[in-house]
Protein backbone atom coordinates (compact mmCIF):
# COMPACT_ATOMS: atom_id res chain seq x y z
CA UNK A 1 0.00 0.00 0.00
CA UNK A 2 1.06 3.34 -0.47
CA UNK A 3 0.38 5.96 2.22
CA UNK A 4 0.84 9.68 2.81
CA UNK A 5 -0.24 11.66 5.57
CA UNK A 6 -0.69 15.50 5.77
CA UNK A 7 -1.49 17.61 8.41
CA UNK A 8 -5.39 17.86 8.64
CA UNK A 9 -6.67 21.63 8.26
CA UNK A 10 -10.07 20.15 10.06
CA UNK A 11 -10.08 19.49 13.92
CA UNK A 12 -9.57 15.47 13.86
CA UNK A 13 -7.99 13.13 11.94
CA UNK A 14 -9.60 12.12 8.52
CA UNK A 15 -8.89 8.66 6.29
CA UNK A 16 -8.98 8.52 2.33
CA UNK A 17 -9.28 5.16 0.44
CA UNK A 18 -8.66 5.27 -2.98
CA UNK A 19 -8.92 0.55 -4.40
CA UNK A 20 -8.03 0.84 -7.65
CA UNK A 21 -9.61 -2.59 -9.75
CA UNK A 22 -6.34 -4.19 -10.94
CA UNK A 23 -8.17 -6.61 -12.92
CA UNK A 24 -9.92 -7.88 -9.41
CA UNK A 25 -13.62 -8.41 -9.87
CA UNK A 26 -16.18 -5.71 -8.16
CA UNK A 27 -16.29 -8.21 -4.82
CA UNK A 28 -12.74 -8.83 -4.51
CA UNK A 29 -12.63 -4.64 -4.16
CA UNK A 30 -15.52 -4.19 -2.16
CA UNK A 31 -13.72 -6.89 0.34
CA UNK A 32 -10.91 -4.85 0.41
CA UNK A 33 -12.52 -1.58 1.19
CA UNK A 34 -14.67 -2.87 4.06
CA UNK A 35 -11.65 -4.44 5.38
CA UNK A 36 -9.26 -1.44 5.29
CA UNK A 37 -11.90 0.73 6.53
CA UNK A 38 -12.51 -0.70 9.71
CA UNK A 39 -8.89 -0.91 10.14
CA UNK A 40 -9.23 2.60 10.20
CA UNK A 41 -12.37 2.90 11.91
CA UNK A 42 -10.67 0.90 14.80
CA UNK A 43 -7.42 0.88 15.16
CA UNK A 44 -5.92 4.14 13.12
CA UNK A 45 -8.31 6.78 13.60
CA UNK A 46 -8.51 6.43 17.64
CA UNK A 47 -4.74 5.85 17.77
CA UNK A 48 -4.53 9.49 16.09
CA UNK A 49 -7.11 10.15 18.52
CA UNK A 50 -5.59 9.30 21.48
CA UNK A 51 -2.23 10.59 20.55
CA UNK A 52 -3.79 14.18 19.55
CA UNK A 53 -2.68 14.27 16.24
CA UNK A 54 -4.82 15.84 13.42
CA UNK A 55 -3.84 14.00 10.42
CA UNK A 56 -5.28 13.32 7.01
CA UNK A 57 -4.63 9.95 5.82
CA UNK A 58 -5.02 8.69 2.38
CA UNK A 59 -4.36 5.20 1.41
CA UNK A 60 -3.48 3.65 -2.00
CA UNK A 61 -3.86 0.14 -2.69
CA UNK A 62 -1.75 -1.53 -5.01
CA UNK A 63 -2.05 -5.22 -6.17
CA UNK A 64 -0.34 -6.99 -3.61
CA UNK A 65 -2.96 -5.74 -1.13
CA UNK A 66 -5.81 -8.18 -2.61
CA UNK A 67 -3.94 -11.16 -1.81
CA UNK A 68 -3.05 -9.73 1.89
CA UNK A 69 -5.27 -11.10 4.82
CA UNK A 70 -6.87 -8.80 7.56
CA UNK A 71 -4.15 -9.15 10.09
CA UNK A 72 -1.41 -8.59 7.81
CA UNK A 73 -3.51 -4.72 6.27
CA UNK A 74 -4.00 -4.05 10.27
CA UNK A 75 -0.08 -4.33 10.78
CA UNK A 76 0.94 -2.55 7.73
CA UNK A 77 -1.44 0.15 8.61
CA UNK A 78 -0.49 0.49 12.40
CA UNK A 79 3.40 0.37 11.07
CA UNK A 80 2.86 3.19 8.86
CA UNK A 81 1.06 5.18 11.55
CA UNK A 82 3.53 4.71 14.48
CA UNK A 83 6.50 5.60 12.10
CA UNK A 84 4.85 8.89 11.11
CA UNK A 85 4.99 10.26 14.87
Amino acid sequence: MDVFFAASPAPVSRFGLVVPKHRHRIVERNRLKRRLREIARTEILPRLRRDDRSLDLLVRVRPEAYDAGFSALRDELIQWVETSR
